[in-house]
């Protein structure tokens, strides 16, 4: 097992997440509310994150079809991770969070058009 260690910018919320390959599956999506954070979610399987610290202290948000699951610390605002609509079995966790990983050196991502999401047909 391969486990990596993410946060939020205060430190009260702590991830631990099985990443045997490193980050895999990343997503920028252009929906309205990913447009706006502008990060980019590495795909892990539900059962490959623990919420180690902090499970108290995040918030969780959703709008729309109410489906998918945005969390965030709710001392310092940071979205750590978000079940995800399109596949609820894996979670979208920001690669930015994630300990070691520099978020401008990503340049292999694949783009999801999330403002013309499948499940609003």
């Amino acid at each position: 097992m391969s486990t990596h260690t993410s946060t939020c910018h205060c430190g009260a919320v702590e991830l631990a997440l099985n990443l045997p390959d490193g980050p895999q599956g990343m997503i920028r999506c252009n929906c309205s509310m990913c447009a706006r954070r502008g990060t980019i979610a590495a795909t892990v399987p539900l059962n490959d994150l623990e919420v180690v610290r902090g499970e108290d202290n995040l918030s969780l948000y959703q709008f729309h079809s109410a489906t998918a699951k945005h969390y965030f610390c709710k001392t310092c605002g940071i979205y750590t991770h978000h079940q995800r609509r399109s596949d609820p079995n894996t979670y979208g966790v920001n690669v930015a969070c994630i300990d070691g990983i520099d978020p401008y050196a990503i340049t292999d991502f694949h783009y999801s058009d999330g403002q013309n999401h499948s499940k609003d047909q």
